[in-house]
C-alpha cells in the first residue's frame, strides 16, 4: 500500500460504509463517536471522520477481521491506514 492519506481516506470511506450496512453496528459506531446522522453527512470528507471509522474497526477484532473480508483485502490494511491517518 502506498504511503498516501488520500489510499487511507479512500479506505476509510469503504469502511464506513461497511459500517454503515448493518443497523446495530452503525448505531454503535454513531453512539462512540458522537456522531448523529446529520453530523456524520456533514463530516464524511473530514480526515478527523475517517480516523474515527478506522479506530472503531481497530478497537474490536471481529469487525476489523469482517470489514477487512467485505472489502476483500488484510486487516493489516486497515489498521495501516489508521496510522496513515494519524501522522
Amino acid at each position: 500500500m502506498e504511503d498516501s492519506p488520500g489510499d487511507a481516506s479512500a479506505i476509510a470511506l469503504k469502511a464506513l460504509g461497511w459500517v454503515l450496512s448493518e443497523e446495530r453496528r452503525a448505531q454503535r459506531f454513531l453512539d462512540l463517536t458522537g456522531l448523529t446522522p446529520e453530523t456524520l453527512r456533514g463530516a464524511i470528507g473530514d480526515i478527523s471522520t475517517h480516523r474515527a471509522v478506522l479506530e472503531f474497526l481497530c478497537a474490536h477484532e471481529p469487525d476489523l477481521i469482517e470489514a477487512a473480508s467485505a472489502m476483500e483485502i488484510e486487516p493489516e490494511i486497515l489498521a495501516q491506514s489508521k496510522e496513515q491517518l494519524n501522522r
